[in-house]
């Protein structure tokens, strides 16, 4: 069971972390001066989506990466005042913006980031030496320019004797040389297990044919997240569970799979079920799609009690 503060930790990795910057226009013309109605910023990145919304539930996790500059700055302090804690590696160059405006539709811009010189990974695996046995390790999303797509499978190799929970939570090659590790758990999305295997999926069985295969290819146990179609659970044995979505009106699907996979993490601690993980997990990604942030505790419980 877990205990804040005592037992085991969870780690979130986001090797480039970001400032997100959220405009609000209700129309925008190419070419001409544009206002918006609303701003906000707010530190961003898959890895920190899923701390922050363990953090709403109330679990601690620690925040791992690599940042930079004066927009480091502000993702650092904008943790800290969340009381989130984070184990960053500061290196040379500001960490990267990435522009949402939100209108007639929603366009993203996303910033390239800094340089990640390979010094560096050095001094990320120091921080990463300390995980202990039972610890949960997150790696997730893209993979800075200056390291490879074995830059995951590295990771888990230099913790292979830690006996860590390794999860997964990337996309393509990053995520496909990883599997031969065994990582704990892997969360793709539809559009990821098509990429993974060439395909066209068009039916529900159809998908639920491919997940399996990922036990296959090496992976313990897998989450696979079909945004308003629902979600898939595979485990080791090839059981598999389907689940719904909740019905409700989407506001906003970015980090609604994050927020599923703080979800699963945070109730498989707690309860040591996969089924229970499972549920909540969609819960926790639909009360982040029915949101205009991540989730909060409250907007959760609700969504997952049916109050």
């Amino acid at each position: 069971m877990y205990e804040k503060g005592r037992g085991i930790m969870i780690y979130t990795l986001t090797l480039s972390p970001s400032l997100d910057y959220m405009m609000d226009c209700s129309d925008i013309n190419l070419g001409e001066i544009n206002r918006s109605t609303f701003e906000e910023y707010y530190p961003g990145g898959k890895g920190i989506n899923v701390s922050i919304v363990l953090n709403n539930l109330g679990m601690e996790s620690i925040v791992l990466g690599f940042i930079g500059g004066f927009t480091g700055e502000y993702i650092k302090k904008s943790l800290t005042e969340m009381n989130i804690k984070n184990k960053f590696v500061t290196v040379q160059g500001n960490s990267r913006i990435n522009v949402k405006i939100k209108g007639n539709v929603e366009t993203a811009i996303n910033g390239s980031g800094p340089r990640v010189p390979s010094h560096y990974y050095g001094d990320l695996l120091l921080i990463l030496n300390s995980l202990k046995q039972g610890d949960y390790l997150i790696l997730s999303g893209s993979i800075v320019k200056d390291f490879t797509n074995e830059i995951y499978e590295k990771i888990i190799c230099f913790l292979k004797n830690r006996k860590v929970n390794i999860i997964v939570d990337a996309y393509g090659d990053a995520l496909l040389n990883t599997l031969k590790q065994k990582p704990f758990l892997i969360k793709p999305n539809l559009e990821e297990l098509e990429g993974l295997f060439n395909v066209k999926l068009e039916t529900l069985d159809e998908i639920k044919e491919y997940s399996m295969k990922l036990i296959d290819l090496g992976a313990q146990n897998a989450l696979v997240s079909l945004g308003g179609d629902g979600a898939i659970f595979v485990d080791s044995n090839k059981e598999i569970m389907y689940k719904e979505s909740y019905k409700g009106f989407v506001k906003n699907t970015v980090g609604a799979g994050d927020s599923m996979l703080a979800g699963f993490v945070y109730e498989y601690i707690k309860s040591n079920d996969f089924k229970k993980a499972f549920e909540f997990s969609v819960a926790c990604g639909g009360a982040s799609a029915f949101s205009n942030t991540l989730p909060t505790k409250e907007e959760i419980t609700k969504l997952h009690e049916g109050k």
